[in-house]
Formats: C-alpha cells, sequence, structure tokens
C-alpha cells in the first residue's frame, strides 16, 4: 500500500491542524495505521496509533489528549488531528502502515509501509 500525508503548514502556538494520510495500492482495511514526527538530527518520534477497526489507539503519553488519530475506511485514510500546538511541534509529520499487533506499533520497524511526510511549523 501506497501513502501520502498532506495537511500540514504553519500555524501559530495554540492552533490546530488536521493532517490526512491516504492510501492507495492495497487493502487499506489490513492495515493498523501509524503516525510519527522527525527533526532533523533527532531520532524519529511515536505519536499513536490505530487498529484497523478502529476498535483500538495507542499513543505517545506526552502527547495524548493533545492529538487525536482516526480513520475512515470508506476513504481509506487515516487521520491525525493536532490540538493546542506548541512550537516544539514543527516537525515533518509521517504516517505508516503495519499488520503488526497494535500494541508493537510504537517501534517505526514494525511498520511496513511509510508515506513522505509533510512538514508542520508552529511559530511562537
Amino acid at each position: 500500500v501506497q501513502l501520502q500525508a498532506s495537511g500540514g503548514g504553519l500555524v501559530q502556538a495554540g492552533g490546530s491542524l488536521r493532517l490526512s494520510c491516504a492510501a492507495s495500492g492495497g487493502t487499506f482495511f489490513d492495515y493498523h495505521m501509524g503516525w510519527f514526527r522527525q527533526v532533523p538530527g533527532k531520532e524519529r518520534e511515536f505519536i499513536g496509533a490505530i487498529s484497523r477497526s478502529s476498535s483500538n489507539a495507542v499513543y505517545a503519553e506526552a502527547l495524548k489528549g493533545r492529538f487525536h488519530i482516526s480513520r475512515d475506511s470508506a476513504r481509506k485514510t487515516a487521520y491525525l488531528q493536532l490540538d493546542s500546538l506548541k512550537p516544539e511541534d514543527t516537525a515533518v509529520y509521517v504516517c505508516a502502515a503495519g499488520r503488526q499487533p497494535v500494541g508493537l506499533l510504537r517501534i517505526a520497524r514494525n511498520y511496513a509501509n511509510w508515506g513522505q511526510g509533510t512538514q508542520v511549523t508552529v511559530s511562537s
């Protein structure tokens, strides 16, 4: 499955964005979906993951409450809602698809497919 993230941009601190991850070329429902973010010079950071049926979601503890993942199987799209954004949230946000159990999807190497990412910049 191929993934394309979109929806990033420049936003002021305290603002919100909704990122999308559109899937193509595969069976979307076969995959759990995850989101990570990347800052140059730092390791890729896990944000959260959602199961195929949307029945289970896991989040990085530090981001839980401000970020929310959802998915729409009819649109073959996963979403990441970013609220109460802070300048330190500035990063490239990347979506990924995997078939490992959701509990293992905090680890990047457990994903099979990655999108190219979308830049989010939060100004102070």
